[in-house]
């Protein structure tokens, strides 16, 4: 991990100019920082979203509904799959909505609880933190890491690394696995790449996501936070006096400075504190366990992920010391300057809410909106018409059109095709082929038809028109091409000319 650049505070939750000092953290020669390990109850909770999100991740592909990967976005057919519903480019504007929806929940979060999200539900957090534990598992703590760092190249430090960046390769690669196995098939994705028999262009893009994930996870970490993650630099402006963040209470632990701990005094809470220092004993152990390697005493800090890690440590370090807990902990600034309780009406969350309410009411709408049938016609463009009889004054026109007819479906259907036009009309039209046709599931059917025309009232030749607007329907039926009763009308509809002489 590279040594973070200093950061500037953001707050103005600071002690004194006399009190701040430069923190002491496990920093190698290399300038790489070992975070130290921390447990406690956020990280406890931590611990186990990772898990949860992790395996979440992993395991989804492998679900399967109706025979098929219930969630799968296959580019090669453009359709997206999810259980039941198929979601092709033409429907993809459910996506954005989406999309907005999850951006403004975050939004909305972070106005109560700031950056909790890097902190807890983060990818990049997640992904670090299980390379972390592989590289305490194999190289030891952070004293034996930073020793190690720092100790001349021997057979036991060289076996040491060759079996991190094995670990971290295979867990790398298993995850190009997983972001691409919601692209393709999954099990044959995995059986492809690990037998080497996957095409080139799978290959290449697994083995692309592997190598972003092993530089991310286990070599850019925290500097992902620092300056490459957009939210760490615009999620300031969300926050207001009532956000509740990884704060220091400088007025309790300043002045600041080490101690003793006097075992008889441990009872008497606040008792046993040398004169003119505060309740902070200047351990640095809130830097030793920060992911991006900040004090947290500065101040509030764009690079803070509330990730709760310096709360853990410094409630341990108060309970060693018979001190009150909290002197960092999740709280607002009202609270701390005031003793205010945060209050939950913000107009900023309202605003967030509204916009929130609107994504989804703007996702209910597009699905309902969406069918699952698309109907393109497209006329012959080889002859306008066709005259094919004339008996006596009845003259018989056709046109031919090309159906483009597309089951947005997971099962098959017939459909009924019929055609509607201005009842003022001097013309009956009819169809000449089957109206009823059968198509199967995601297929396009191109179905070529004749509609032909006749005047209802040979004698009154004065109402002719040399074109008309026929409208086409599709509607879903059963295979005697009756609509199923009960079933929601599944129709689309587009129109078309028809020309005569």
């Amino acid at each position: 991990m590279s040594k973070p650049a200093t950061s500037k505070p953001v707050s103005s939750r600071l002690p004194t100019p006399s009190t701040q000092r430069i923190p002491v953290v496990n920093v190698s020669a290399s300038g790489k920082i070992h975070v130290r390990e921390q447990k406690g109850v956020f990280q406890k909770i931590r611990q186990q979203t990772n898990t949860l999100l992790i395996a979440i991740f992993f395991l989804i592909p492998f679900i399967n509904f109706n025979g098929r990967q219930a969630i799968l976005f296959d580019v090669t057919e453009q359709q997206f799959f999810f259980f039941n519903i198929t979601l092709w480019p033409q429907d993809f504007t459910v996506l954005a909505w989406v999309f907005m929806a999850a951006a403004f929940a975050l939004f909305f979060v972070t106005v109560y609880w700031g950056r909790v999200w890097c902190g807890f539900l983060c990818p990049q957090t997640a992904w670090t933190a299980m390379f972390m534990w592989v590289e305490a598992k194999v190289e030891g703590n952070h004293h034996h890491r930073t020793a190690l760092d720092n100790a001349p190249l021997s057979m036991s430090k060289i076996g040491k690394r060759v079996s991190k960046h094995t670990a971290w390769a295979v867990i790398a690669l298993l995850t190009g696995c997983g972001f691409m196995g919601y692209f393709m098939p999954a099990r044959e994705l995995y059986s492809d790449i690990f037998s080497f028999s996957s095409g080139f262009w799978t290959g290449v893009w697994v083995w692309f996501f592997a190598l972003c994930t092993y530089l991310n996870a286990g070599w850019m970490r925290e500097m992902m936070c620092l300056h490459c993650c957009p939210y760490s630099r615009f999620q300031a402006v969300m926050f207001d006096a009532n956000t509740k963040t990884v704060s220091y209470d400088a007025a309790r632990g300043e002045n600041r400075g080490p101690r003793k701990r006097n075992k008889k005094q441990l009872a008497l809470v606040n008792d046993n504190k040398p004169a003119g220092l505060g309740d902070c004993v200047d351990c640095h152990l809130c830097v030793d366990v920060c992911p991006t390697g900040i004090d947290i005493r500065n101040g509030l800090q764009y690079e803070c992920i509330n990730c709760g890690a310096c709360v853990d440590a410094c409630n341990q370090t108060m309970e060693k010391f018979g001190y009150l807990p909290n002197l960092i902990s999740f709280t607002s600034e009202n609270a701390l300057k005031k003793g205010e309780k945060p209050s939950f009406w913000s107009v900023k969350a309202l605003g967030y809410a509204g916009a929130l309410v609107v994504m989804l009411v703007m996702i209910v709408l597009d699905l309902q909106s969406r069918t699952d049938i698309q109907l393109n016609v497209i006329r012959d463009r080889q002859s306008l018409y066709r005259v094919v009889s004339t008996e006596l004054n009845k003259e018989v026109t056709e046109n031919s059109y090309l159906l483009k007819i597309r089951n947005k479906t997971q099962q098959a259907a017939f459909y009924n095709i019929s055609i509607s036009y201005d009842n003022l009309s001097a013309y009956d039209f009819a169809i000449a082929n089957d109206t009823v046709v059968l198509i199967k599931a995601a297929e396009q059917l191109e179905y070529p038809i004749t509609v032909t025309s006749s005047m209802k009232h040979p004698d009154k030749q004065g109402l002719s028109q040399t074109r008309e607007t026929l409208t086409f329907f599709i509607t879903e039926v059963n295979s005697g091409g009756e609509i199923v009763q009960g079933k929601p009308l599944n129709q689309v509809a587009q129109a078309s000319r028809f020309f005569r002489p």
